[in-house]
């Protein structure tokens, strides 16, 4: 093994955290990498980590170390990439986490897209509704939908991500149908955990903000859970429209207060602030934002849908 590998291998170990994770990550036996560190620190005559059963540490060689492999690593893919670039062929492994509900509805048949387009890339697919921690679990790129708040990530914009009050007919009947947004707390919420608070916002015609808080009737950490809730009559969610687009033209689901809006997200692309961005990474993120773009195809089939008047 050579000294490149070598800096990998100790990258993985200090970003993973951990000696098991970080062979885990790169599919081999922990007795390897801890054989490779130790003829690492051998061949440098230095002590780069300190390891316990509970924590690995880096000595100030170590750190120096790491620090200095980060933009060896990196100006080798810089080469590679670049190389590769000039045949219009992506190579390696990306490991991408993207949310479950969105990855499920609409990621699958992106990611067959682009891999027909470069049958050489090896793909990874993490799918979770939480948050990774991009360095340590090894993940090169995530999808989120939020409001970005993590500095030590950088993001860049895939689509908008717009949302609906929903409920079924068979609910709206039994229940009444509200006419203010005040009357929402008198109503069966169905509430999206991970979400935190149990309150929306909508905005009027006139840009006027009404604040409504409310106490969950169920909640759960699954936008597709919730809204099969919606569908069998057990209240009102507030989902994006890339789950309940297809309910809604169906006649499933109908919009709770249509003539007020709710506040949108965006999803987005991010990675390590602290890493160089390869190019098969910034391929996709390209790739993803010009599939989807500034209105995705669920939103203009809803629009379509509720522009259409019924005949008789």
């Amino acid at each position: 093994m050579g000294q490149l590998e070598e800096m990998q291998i100790f990258v993985r170990v200090v970003e993973a955290g951990s000696i098991s994770r970080a062979a885990e990550q790169l599919g081999v036996a922990k007795s390897v990498v801890s054989r490779r560190l130790s003829a690492l620190e051998q061949r440098l005559g230095s002590n780069l980590m300190q390891r316990t059963t509970r924590r690995l540490s880096l000595s100030d060689a170590g750190q120096q170390f790491y620090q200095r492999s980060l933009g060896i690593i990196d100006e080798v893919d810089q080469l590679n990439q670049d190389a590769s670039c000039q045949e219009q062929t992506l190579t390696g492994s990306l490991h991408i986490a993207v949310p479950l509900s969105f990855g499920q509805a609409h990621l699958s048949s992106a990611f067959a897209a682009f891999m027909q387009l470069h049958p050489q890339l090896k793909l990874k697919v993490s799918l979770a509704d939480s948050q990774h921690d991009l360095v340590a679990e090894g993940i090169d790129l995530a999808l989120r939908i939020a409001e970005l708040k993590d500095s030590s990530l950088k993001a860049k914009k895939i689509t908008p991500i717009n949302f609906a009050l929903v409920a079924s007919p068979d609910y709206l009947a039994k229940h009444g149908r509200p006419t203010k947004p005040e009357q929402l707390s008198q109503h069966q919420i169905l509430h999206y955990s991970l979400r935190g608070a149990t309150n929306w916002q909508l905005s009027d015609n006139k840009g006027r903000i009404h604040q409504v808080a409310y106490q969950p009737h169920i909640s759960a950490n699954n936008g597709d859970f919730l809204q099969d809730l919606a569908i069998a009559g057990h209240g009102i969610a507030h989902t994006p429209s890339f789950i309940a687009w297809q309910a809604i033209a169906k006649g499933e689901l109908e919009i709770v207060l249509p003539e007020y809006s709710l506040p949108a997200l965006h999803a987005w692309a991010v990675y390590p602030n602290t890493r160089y961005l390869p190019h098969r990474s910034r391929v996709m993120i390209d790739f993803l934002a010009q599939r989807f773009g500034l209105n995705p195809y669920w939103d203009q089939a809803l629009s379509q849908h509720l522009n259409t008047k019924p005949t008789n």
